[in-house]
């Protein structure tokens, strides 16, 4: 592809020069208008292919140019200056900070409130660069803003950044970015973000004390097996009694004696049925299998699966309203969800729509969609499906969150279950010994 070096001036008077990729000159100056930056000066210096992608991939090429070129404290609006002891000591404490969702959450909130007051995309992020606290993160907008400033687009540096931002946050952009609703995208990925988070703080307020109370059980009765039982016997047999402890206890005396000495070959054995489901489950019908039971799951499948549905349709009216084909819109909203089995059944729809078939039938061949679902996209078909979607998307937002009520009522039912039991086992394998001891019998068997 072509590469030309450009130079042109901002709406604030800044000069910028940058070295990027297009497919003609026409369609850079239509890129470079279109973030109100006005050009000056086009020159194309070859052809090249696409470098493997390194740390700080836009800025080090930026800073390559602008070092070439003498001129970094003109180039970008960038001023030398020496930086403070404050600001080195900043520096400092930053290195390494971590970026965390809240980050992302304030820096998504605050550009769909600045595409929404319609700033282009390079004021917008100059504008939350300059506010960002986290310099860490700081550090990476830099990097999407030239990037943007190059003529790319936010998600393809997104995407070199993975571990910050979601994939699906990152394909949310994308579908913004290529049908030209980005403030749309933008809202969404807020409500992805705001419900993602909620969602999670009430999994973890059920599940982690729950884990804990578990933990703290287990340790308690493998520690009273492995201290406090034998220290019974010993009274037992030092007073000469003829009381011996429960069946079950001295069973699973044996067999932590017995786990202890051979604990490797269970360790093993776990190890090898782990890895050969990693294994299989990284395989493509291996994987698609476990997709699929994840939509099947009990508690949570009908859960995941309406959430990756209504992901897909919110994706889809978005583009249906920015005037794409439904072939169109199916291939560009799939980026938004990543099981396969979600993914062939959109594939299958869009095979239909080349040969004249429906694209709806394979949605409802699948077992998954509920009827009132299918029923819904057909009666859109025949009347207006953009305003049936919206319809569609307000019914499946209330049974997710009926979904997610039930969830919230069952977790708790199976944390207390789990607890309960191995509470259970505790009282039969531990305190029962104590509580004989405590209470005299081997002594009045001893006196007999």
């Amino acid at each position: 592809m072509p590469e030309y070096v450009y130079k042109a001036v901002t709406k604030q008077g800044q000069i910028v020069r940058n070295r990027v990729e297009q497919p003609n000159k026409n369609s850079l100056v239509q890129k470079l208008k279109s973030n109100d930056l006005l050009p000056i000066e086009i020159i194309q210096i070859g052809y090249r292919s696409r470098k493997p992608k390194v740390n700080r991939r836009n800025m080090i090429d930026i800073d390559e140019i602008m070092q070439a070129s003498n001129s970094a404290s003109i180039y970008q609006g960038r001023v030398a200056k020496k930086q403070t002891a404050r600001e080195k000591f900043n520096i400092a404490l930053s290195i390494g900070q971590r970026i965390t969702e809240r980050d992302l959450v304030i820096f998504t909130q605050n550009f769909y409130l600045l595409k929404k007051a319609n700033f282009n995309n390079i004021h917008a992020l100059s504008t939350i660069i300059n506010s960002t606290e986290n310099l860490s993160f700081r550090g990476v907008l830099e990097d999407i803003l030239a990037g943007v400033e190059a003529g790319e687009y936010m998600y393809t540096t997104m995407e070199y950044y993975s571990d910050i931002f979601p994939y699906i946050y990152i394909n949310m952009i994308r579908v913004g970015e290529l049908s030209g609703s980005l403030t749309k995208s933008l809202e969404q990925a807020v409500r992805y973000l705001d419900e993602t988070t909620s969602r999670n703080r009430q999994i973890k307020s059920i599940v982690i004390p729950n884990i804990a109370q578990f933990i703290a059980i287990f340790v308690l009765l493998i520690v009273g097996t492995i201290y406090v039982l034998p220290a019974i016997e010993d009274v037992f047999r030092q007073m000469g009694s003829s009381a011996e402890l429960p069946g079950i206890t001295l069973w699973f005396m044996d067999f932590l004696d017995l786990a202890t000495a051979y604990w490797y070959i269970p360790v093993g054995i776990i190890l090898a049925i782990i890895g050969a489901i990693v294994a299989y489950i990284n395989t493509p019908k291996g994987k698609y299998n476990w997709h699929y039971f994840k939509y099947k799951a009990p508690v949570f499948g009908r859960l995941i699966f309406g959430i990756d549905f209504s992901r897909l349709m919110r994706a889809m009216l978005l583009n249906l309203q920015n005037g794409m084909r439904i072939q169109e819109a199916l291939e560009v909203s799939k980026s938004v969800v990543k099981n396969y089995v979600m993914l062939s059944i959109v594939e299958t729809s869009i095979n239909n729509l080349l040969i004249g078939d429906s694209w709806i039938e394979p949605f409802e061949n699948s077992g998954l969609c509920k009827s009132m679902e299918v029923e819904m996209l057909k009666i859109g078909m025949q009347t207006d499906l953009s305003e049936m979607m919206e319809k569609l998307l307000d019914y499946m937002d209330a049974d997710i969150q009926q979904s997610l009520n039930k969830l919230m009522k069952v977790l708790p039912e199976i944390s207390y279950l789990f607890v309960g039991i191995l509470l259970i086992f505790l009282v039969v394998v531990v305190l029962v010994p104590c509580i004989q001891l405590y209470m005299g019998n081997w002594l009045i068997e001893a006196l007999t």
